[in-house]
């Protein structure tokens, strides 16, 4: 991992990613301010604040990739906002493989996570490739 920040506000960050690879629930909903806010400005429709809906959020995933796995593959600071490029991996419970790719911006605050905007995204292995960002998906 590359750390482009003073490292100690990398902690809050990596809190997270331990908690999160120990499946500690508690310990992941502590890394966050009570009245943090969340947004996923790719779809705006699951923004959600404080801890009741991170809780049952991150109760489905353990539930759904039991053995999720978060690596953090560089983090950047500019002042107390902290960007984290991550790589989440592990096996669906159905039985399939679960990989997503992305970067989380947040709001660090005494060492908690007071809002995060999520740009992560289901790796798509095996796609039409570059060539399709040029064609409208009505051609």
């Amino acid at each position: 991992m590359d750390v482009l920040m003073d490292p100690s506000l990398l902690v809050a960050i990596e809190r997270i990613r331990g908690a999160t690879n120990q499946h500690d629930l508690d310990g992941l909903v502590d890394c966050f301010a009570p009245n943090y806010q969340s947004a996923f400005p790719a779809h705006p429709d699951r923004a959600f604040h404080g801890h009741e809906q991170l809780r049952k959020n991150w109760t489905q995933i353990f539930r759904t990739v039991p053995n999720i796995h978060t690596e953090l593959l560089r983090a950047a600071a500019d002042g107390s906002t902290v960007w984290a490029e991550w790589e989440w991996t592990g096996t669906l419970a159905s039985g399939g493989p679960f990989l997503q790719r992305g970067v989380t911006i947040h709001g660090v605050d005494q060492g908690k996570t007071s809002w995060v905007r999520l740009y992560m995204e289901p790796v798509q292995e095996g796609g039409p490739g570059i060539e399709a960002m040029g064609r409208s998906e009505h051609q």
